[in-house]
């Protein structure tokens, strides 16, 4: 089971409870965190400051850092230093990139040479969101779908470890992760993938801007904060917060003689 993380608290929480196999610094922070309207805005230093944090929460889970848009398939070179920053100054366990082009594998191939371990992303790729149109399922005639397990095939053969496959009909995203060796982790994709990813912010409803067909909402913590927002400020109208006696700190016998002396001075 997977999740987004992108700060040390949040990561902290969700690697404690054990149920959380890998933590996901996914370039989606662009939108979460940072408010843009999709992912591509998101910088290498932007991302780089996340995984920091995450790796620092984490203990047990595998943290893995989103390459984001740009920073690899122009230059071989760049997106090896791109990756392996993420790896040795930010302590990520692997990165993860999207699609299946000649660049993306040739840098799949060199990473893993070098020791990188990498995650492949296919079906819908947020990166190429203006190339596809949109934010649309992919895979939905007989030769999408071929396609897909094609370039599927082609990742694992590079050396991927693990595939993410997003918004793919089910019976397409079952055939496969049925012809693969390596995980596949599915988002919006059905059932029968080998395990499921949600954006942090989804699953607790934090996030109001984009709610995806495939986001449960497991808290409404969106609808909580702002209650206790609201219940903070009527407090401190009232005159309700802060408790003084048990949110403030009282001074002791000698300390309160010794201000009223003083107060009595003036």
């Amino acid at each position: 089971m997977a999740l987004t993380a992108y700060d040390y608290a949040t990561a902290r929480l969700l690697d404690a409870t054990g149920s959380v196999d890998l933590l996901l610094v996914g370039d989606s922070l662009a939108m979460t965190v940072l408010g843009h309207r999709d992912t591509l805005s998101v910088t290498m230093d932007e991302m780089a400051h996340h995984v920091k944090a995450v790796t620092r929460g984490a203990q047990r889970a595998v943290v893995v850092a989103d390459m984001p848009f740009l920073s690899y398939g122009v230059d071989l070179a760049e997106g090896v230093r791109h990756a392996g920053r993420f790896i040795q100054e930010c302590r990520a366990q692997a990165v993860k990139v999207e699609g299946a082009s000649s660049p993306v594998v040739a840098l799949i191939e060199r990473l893993v040479s070098l020791g990188v371990p990498v995650v492949g992303h296919l079906g819908f790729t947020p990166q190429f969101i203006h190339a596809l149109g949109g934010p649309r399922a992919q895979g939905r005639s007989v030769e999408a779908a071929s396609r897909l397990r094609e370039d599927a095939m082609r990742l694992q053969a590079a050396g991927a470890f693990a595939l993410v496959l997003e918004m793919t009909p089910p019976p397409v995203a079952r055939w496969i992760a049925a012809r693969l060796t390596i995980p596949v982790i599915g988002i919006g994709s059905g059932a029968g993938c080998d395990g499921q990813i949600l954006v942090i912010d989804d699953l607790l409803g934090r996030f109001p801007d984009f709610h995806p067909r495939f986001a449960r909402q497991y808290a409404p913590l969106g609808e909580m904060t702002q209650d206790a927002a609201r219940r903070f400020a009527a407090d401190v109208a009232g005159g309700d917060f802060p408790d003084e006696q048990v949110e403030a700190y009282p001074l002791t016998s000698q300390e309160a003689a010794d201000l009223a002396a003083l107060l009595a001075a003036e």
